[in-house]
């Protein structure tokens, strides 16, 4: 039976027995720039020592992570905050499986309401990790939103939770969230935006009713517009369907489903969910982190696709592979904006890290000579920044900073 993609993606992955919910996690099938290196909650741990200033160093500062897989970057971070000198930028060794974010199209630039990039450069007088107050480690609170049940292993100073929490003062985190919260799909056919439904057994395609009021003021908004659309010769047939396969090796993938027509993916239910996590912060700043596009450049056949196991799989929303789009940022931002009431930054992964002091250069070769075992460590430490801020994988995520009763200088590294 033939579902709308938002009910099937929202059983497949968070549903009894779907994909972020049982198992050993999502480590095991896609790499994040959590997963990538230590240096990223090197750089996030700057950022939360410069709100943790901005906010005057609270009594209690939360550091909340939505969507947090078994808790990998808070258990860093945990770690961290009580010997910020402890794991510096290190590397832990080749990852298991390669990223899914090297499907990422490179950057074409940014509407002009977007903080410009070239702004964002490491400040010389910017924190540094030895400066962490002494205080943080005993006034941080980590908590992880997650469906998943907690791990038995988790530190007992992290909380875990399957709900965000209220009244949050610090920062809100949410790396490679949006991509996974379930949204519908609509081609446009000659009677307008339809929706498109979904067999979750097979991932067979068909096409559904014509959208509702609300997910039609968004698409007008937000999605391009089918008038800019390349001519074609082809005649629309509202009846071609897709079946998905159920590997990569099978025909099936790679195929668009109604090629014949401009493909949506409708962010409106990010947008809401973004919104909703912004709502939650009494003051701070929340972070998203992840890969997406604007408005100038949507992806007319879509992005959804499916990772298993290390490797890309059709999107069959059957619970035993990740289904996931590429993420609206500049809609998600401007729902998050109009909730805080103050401007955003968005800017690429390879800015925003860069600005942390994160910029993979690499060592001195002189350095060799006088401190050999300090030079390979130090260019361990730099590959593995060169990969975070690499602009055709993970160094094309955009970040959205939204603060919160903060101002925005406080809360950008610049």
């Amino acid at each position: 039976m033939s579902i709308a993609w938002r009910d099937a993606m929202g059983q497949a992955l968070y549903g009894p027995g779907g994909f972020f919910v049982a198992g050993t996690g999502p480590a095991d099938h896609f790499r994040t720039s959590v997963h990538a290196s230590p240096a990223f909650a090197t750089a996030l741990l700057r950022l939360l020592t410069q709100v943790d200033a901005a906010l005057g160093h609270p009594a209690r500062f939360d550091v909340v992570d939505v969507g947090a897989g078994r808790g990998e970057l808070l258990r860093t971070l945990a770690g961290l905050a009580h010997d910020p000198t402890g794991l510096a930028v290190g590397v832990s060794g080749e990852p298991a499986h390669s990223g899914r974010s090297r499907l990422i199209a490179a950057w074409s630039g940014s509407p002009e309401t977007l903080t410009s990039t070239t702004s964002a450069r490491p400040a010389p007088d910017g924190p540094s990790l030895a400066a962490v107050p002494p205080s943080l480690a005993e006034r941080v609170r980590f908590t992880a939103v997650e469906y998943a049940p907690r791990p038995e292993n988790l530190p007992k100073e992290i909380n875990w939770t399957s709900e965000i929490p209220t009244g949050i003062t610090g920062v809100l985190l949410a790396t490679e969230w949006l991509d996974n919260v379930p949204l519908d799909v609509a081609v446009h056919s000659e009677d307008g935006w339809r929706y498109v439904l979904v067999d979750p057994e097979s991932g067979a395609e068909s096409i559904g009713d014509v959208v509702s009021l609300d997910d039609l003021d968004w698409l007008t908004k937000w999605w391009l517009s089918p008038t800019s659309l390349p001519s074609t010769d082809r005649a629309p047939n509202p009846e071609v369907t897709w079946t998905g396969a159920t590997s990569d090796s099978e025909s099936g993938f790679g195929a668009t489903p109604h090629s014949d027509y401009l493909r949506a993916e409708i962010g409106r239910s990010r947008d809401e969910a973004w919104a909703e996590a912004v709502r939650k912060i009494s003051r701070g700043l929340a972070v998203a982190v992840d890969y997406g596009h604007l408005i100038g450049d949507r992806p007319v056949d879509g992005t959804l696709t499916g990772y298993r196991g290390g490797r890309q799989v059709p999107p069959v929303p059957d619970g035993s592979s990740d289904v996931t789009a590429h993420v609206a940022m500049d809609s998600v931002a401007s729902a998050g904006a109009v909730v805080a009431r103050c401007a955003y930054s968005l800017v690429l992964q390879r800015e925003a890290l860069r600005a942390l002091g994160a910029d993979g250069g690499r060592p001195p070769l002189s350095l060799a000579g006088t401190d050999p075992v300090g030079y390979v460590r130090t260019l361990a430490a730099a590959s593995a920044v060169a990969e975070l801020t690499d602009p055709a994988g993970l160094g094309g995520h955009w970040w959205l900073r939204q603060p919160v009763g903060i101002p925005l200088g406080s809360a950008v590294a610049r």
